[in-house]
This record gives C-alpha cells, structure tokens and sequence, in this order.
C-alpha cells in the first residue's frame, strides 16, 4: 500500500500534529497483546482492527506486518543481533516489537526505506519513549543498507540444519520434528525446506459453507472461489468475514479446508448399522462440529458437542446454532471423564489438543510458544482422549482421530499405542474414503512428495493421512480412521 493513501493518526509530534499512522500503532498493539497476554495473532487482529477503525488495504497491511512479523521473528532477530552491540534479552521487549515491524517492512514489504525508519521512530517515541528513538533509527539504517538475501547469506551462510531454521525462521527443535514426519511420509530431504517456507506464507481466508444452511450461490455472489479438496470450501477474495451475512448468521464460517476434510472423512465412512448418534469430544471453538452437525442433519443424525473450558463450549453453541437440527447437545464437561454409558455413539471425532505445529501459517506465535517439554503432556492428553472415544463407540462404530500437527508423537505413535492395547479396534483404509478422493484424482495439481501415507508403520496395509501445506495449501491435519469390532 503506498504511503500517500494511509492517513497518520495516533502518536503526536512536539508540535501537535499526529506522526504515527494507525495501521503502524495497531500491528503494534498486537504484537505487544502476543506478548504480554499471550494471546493469538488471528484472534486478537479483529478487535484491534475494529478498535481502531481499520477497514479495506489498511487492514490488510496490519495483518500482513502483524503477521508476517511474528513468522519471521527468528529470521529477524538474527539479522537485528548482527546490528546491536549488546544481547537482544537486554534490549527493551517493547523496542524490539518496534525494531522487528520496521525489519519487515524493509527486507518483505514494499514500503519505501524512509517510511519505514521514520514511522519506527515515531512509533518508538509513542510506545517506547523518547530516548531510544535515535536507537531505532541507527540500528534500522543498518538494517535497510542489505537486502534480505545479503542479510541471509551473512546470519544463516551454508545449507546445514541450523542455516536452515534461521532462514525458515522455525526454532531448531520444531526443524527437526517436521522433519521426521516428513521422512517418515517418504517425503525427500531436498524438499523440507519448501514445507518450512510454507509456514511463512499468508494464507488464504478460506470459509467453509455449511451445506443444507448456506447455499453455493450466496459464496458466488462475494466474488469467492471454489477450493479443490472440500466440496464446501471458498478462497474469500478478502475484507472482513465477520461482516458477511452467512457468517454472521453461522450458516458459513472461517474453516482451513484440511479441517474441514476431518469432519468429511468422518461422515463418509462407511458405516453398517444404526448411523444416529454423534460425537465431537473434543468441540472447541466449534469449526469442525458446526460442519459435522451440518452434515448430521442431512441423514437425521445428531451431534453431541463436548468441550471442556466453559467459555469454549459457549464459542461451539454459537458456532452450531444455524444447524440445531443435527444438534443434540452443547456440554461443558472433560472428555476423558465420559457423563455417557459406553457404546452409546455411532460416530465419534476426536480432534484433540495438540502442538499446532501443522497450523504455523495461521497460528505464528506458536513456533516461539510451544517448547519441546510441552509434548508429554499433550501426548498423554491425547491418548486419554483417544482412549474415552473408542469407549464411548458402539461395536462397528467409527472414531475419527485428528490433529493439526504432523508430529511423530501425537499422531502415528498415539494411534499405535492405543491399537496395541485393545484387540476390539482396527484401524481403517483412508485410500477408500470418498470424502478424500479428490486427493486421488488423476488432475490434482502433480507434487513430488506423498498424499497418502502411513507414517510410523501402524498397521501393513492401511493407510492414514498427512496433510502439509506446501503439497496441498491447507494446515497439517493428520486423520487416522478406527472402527471398534464386535
């Protein structure tokens, strides 16, 4: 956007008169609410956003600094490191949001080299003070005298593993477990690098219309366009998705389209029997439960929503209300402490809480958030989820297990511990899924890694299935289809 449509409002000069722009002052605001309050970049954009009255190319310039800052904050800091004198834990937090937003703009947006160090000073002076102004300006003059491939060659030179997280701008540690999914897939060596520079690229804002509620001609008529791989998945064109109707009204929602082939794959397993009673156990905030339930209600099924933090289950009862007729209930309760007699579900999803490591591109923070040491505890969780599911499913019921990360532990090596304890479950061909055969389609856009794939070895002959966004542009799901026998 150029400098010349953005008006300045905010932060004032000695003179009075306003020196700041207010798209500059919310990215900051943002980054500031990432690290004080530890809130989400993608929750926290459209309240500040509406706080500050931005619409149109303004918001997608804060989106796009806010955003694009956090995902490339390793790769930054290295660069800001070559040009201070002194260890960045030294350096103020609040002067490093601003001195982080002003590398973005000078090596990954068009915004002309002056614009960018005189804003970052000006914004220094609002939220920072007035002393280490002439800071910022020293040390982004230094930035701005190299292009990104320069400033790369110096912080990040060679092709070894830790060249690489510095460049992707991934903590070593998640390097090396999206690695070992990814061999694990059979994917090659030569091609991780182009799966970690798709956790850097902004994603399309893809909504999902909830079929029998919102029809494809109200998705048309937005200017949106049709996705490959869910039947009911739009690439918005943009400006604000809480402002469209079907949204606001819950017969359309945000929704990555590999989350919504999760609650797909579940309804179109095969199923012999009685098909009338559903489970989502783990709910929140409600995306795959409101297409569930939509998808419920197309064959007089109903959906159970469970979700354990209260003010989440509120978020499901306002996702699901569009399509109550495939709802039969919201609870607040603990999956893994079941308020249900067992056998009593026909199908059950299980979505649980996991690293987000698959979900970079939409969730950034989490790359600096997330620590090795959080993983057992997220994998026992996991297990005991994976476990009350399969319990509360009737013999010949199916269990949908899904994460939106592709890490070895909370996905292959979860599913096969849990099958090695029970001799009453098996675990499921997704080749045959018609929900995914547009994966399989001979005019799906050719790649050189996997679609399908067994990572770990569970079980010969089946097949569960790794989404990654530099093969298909959606979030790493994985989904492991069980069924309990008789």
């Amino acid at each position: 956007m150029s400098e010349a449509r953005r008006r300045p409002t905010g932060g004032r000069s000695r003179q009075g008169r306003s020196r700041i722009d207010a798209p500059r002052l919310a990215a900051y605001d943002v980054l500031a609410a990432v690290r004080e309050d530890d809130a989400y970049t993608n929750l926290v954009l459209p309240a500040t956003l509406s706080r500050a009255g931005l619409t149109g190319r303004d918001a997608a310039f804060v989106t796009e600094l806010a955003s694009g800052t956090i995902r490339c904050q390793g790769t930054y800091d290295a660069i800001l490191a070559a040009c201070i004198d002194r260890p960045l834990a030294k350096t103020d937090r609040r002067l490093l949001d601003v001195l982080r937003l002003g590398v973005h703009q000078l090596v990954a947006m068009r915004v002309p080299d002056h614009a960018a160090i005189s804003s970052s000073v000006e914004l220094t002076r609002a939220r920072v003070g007035p002393g280490p102004a002439g800071f910022a300006n020293a040390v982004l003059r230094k930035v701005a005298a190299r292009p990104l491939a320069e400033w790369l060659e110096i912080i990040a030179p060679g092709d070894d593993p830790t060249a690489l997280a510095l460049r992707t701008s991934h903590p070593m540690w998640v390097v090396e477990r999206l690695a070992a999914a990814w061999q694990a897939c059979g994917g090659a060596a030569t091609e991780l690098p182009a799966l970690l520079a798709a956790d850097n690229d902004a994603p399309a804002v893809t909504l999902v219309a909830r079929p029998g509620v919102c029809a494809p001609e109200e998705m048309e008529q937005l200017g949106a366009a049709r996705l490959r791989w869910s039947p009911w998945a739009w690439a918005l064109p943009g400006g604000n998705p809480g402002e469209i109707p079907a949204v606001a009204q819950g017969r359309a929602a945000v929704q990555d389209e590999g989350s919504q082939l999760v609650a797909a794959a579940l309804a179109a397993a095969r199923l012999g029997g009685r098909d009338e009673n559903w489970l989502d156990l783990c709910a929140g905030p409600g995306g795959k439960a409101g297409l569930s339930a939509a998808l419920a209600a197309q064959r007089g099924a109903r959906l159970l929503a469970v979700e354990r933090q209260p003010h989440r289950a509120g978020l499901v009862g306002r996702a699901v209300r569009a399509v109550a007729g495939g709802v039969r209930g919201v609870i607040a309760a603990d999956g893994t402490r079941p308020a249900w007699p067992a056998g009593t579900f026909d199908r059950v999803l299980v979505d649980a809480p996991c690293s987000g490591l698959g979900a970079l591109r939409r969730r950034p923070e989490s790359r600096w958030r997330r620590r090795p040491d959080d993983l057992p505890g997220l994998v026992a969780l996991q297990a005991d989820l994976l476990r009350s599911g399969l319990e509360a499913l009737r013999p010949g019921g199916l269990l949908l297990y899904a994460t939106c990360s592709p890490v070895l532990a909370e996905t292959a090596e979860i599913v096969e511990k849990v099958l090695a304890e029970r001799a009453d479950v098996q675990l499921e061909d997704l080749r045959d899924n018609t929900a995914l055969a547009p994966l399989r389609s001979t005019d799906a856009p050719p790649s050189r890694g996997p679609r399908l794939c067994l990572p770990g070895g569970v079980e010969a002959g089946a097949r569960t299935l790794q989404l990654w966004p530099h093969l298909h542009g959606t979030d790493a799901m994985f989904l492991a289809l069980l069924r309990r026998t008789p």
